[in-house]
C-alpha cells in the first residue's frame, strides 16, 4: 500500500519526531550530537525554516519548526539520510538507522506552541537525563539552555519563541518551572 502525502504548508508549525531503529541509541557520543546539529544547522539555512525547539535524547529526537520557503521534506532529507550515512561510518555499522520515517505533526501555533516548547525542552528531565532545572540549563543538547540565555544557540529563534511567553509571571522560566512536572514520559 503507497505512503499518504505528508500535509506540507508554508508557515505552519510542526512537532517533528524520529527514533532509532528498535529503539536504539541514534546518539552514542557528544561526537554524533554535534554531527547532527551541524547538519540541522546547515539543514535550516538552505531551506528557510526556522527552529523553535528541539531536543536530543539517546535514541530519538524532537524538533518544533516553523516550516519556510523549501518543504519540511527537503530539510528532514538532508538532516536523516546525511547523519545516517556519517553515523554507520563512524561507528562501523550498516543498515537502517531511524526506526520508520520522521513524524511531522501539524500543529495550531497559538494554541500549541508554548505546550509544545515546554515539552520538548523538558524531555531530558523527564527521561531523568539531568536530576534538576538548573543541571537542563546546562544540557547542550537541547534548546532550553538558549532559551534563558544560558547558551548561545543562533539557529534557534529565541526572539519569536519568547515572544509567545509575555514577562513575569507569564514568563518563559515561569512556564517551564510550572510544567517541569506535568509531562509524562511517553
Amino acid at each position: 500500500m503507497p505512503r499518504h502525502g505528508r500535509i506540507d504548508i508554508a508557515g505552519q508549525l510542526y512537532h517533528v519526531i524520529a527514533r532509532g531503529n528498535e529503539r536504539k541509541a541514534i546518539f552514542n557520543k557528544q561526537e554524533d550530537c554535534k554531527d547532527f546539529v551541524s547538519r540541522f544547522k546547515t539543514g535550516l539555512e538552505k531551506t528557510g525554516n526556522k527552529c523553535l525547539a528541539w531536543c536530543l535524547m539517546p535514541n530519538h529526537f524532537h524538533l518544533l519548526i516553523l516550516r519556510g520557503e523549501k518543504p519540511l521534506s527537503e530539510l528532514m532529507r538532508r538532516l536523516m539520510t546525511g547523519y545516517a550515512v556519517s553515523f554507520n561510518i563512524r561507528h562501523r555499522r550498516a543498515g537502517h538507522l531511524f526506526q520508520n520515517r520522521y513524524k511531522a505533526i501539524l500543529c495550531d501555533e497559538e494554541e500549541y506552541l508554548k505546550e509544545l516548547v515546554a515539552y520538548i525542552h523538558l524531555n531530558p528531565l523527564r527521561a531523568k537525563l539531568v536530576k534538576d532545572l538548573s543541571a537542563l540549563e546546562r544540557y547542550p543538547w537541547c534548546g532550553h539552555g538558549a532559551l534563558i540565555g544560558r547558551s548561545k544557540q543562533d539557529f534557534l529563534e529565541k526572539d519569536y519563541v519568547l515572544s509567545h511567553f509575555g514577562a513575569g509571571e507569564n514568563s518563559y522560566e515561569a512556564f517551564i518551572q510550572a510544567h517541569r512536572d506535568g509531562y509524562k514520559q511517553r
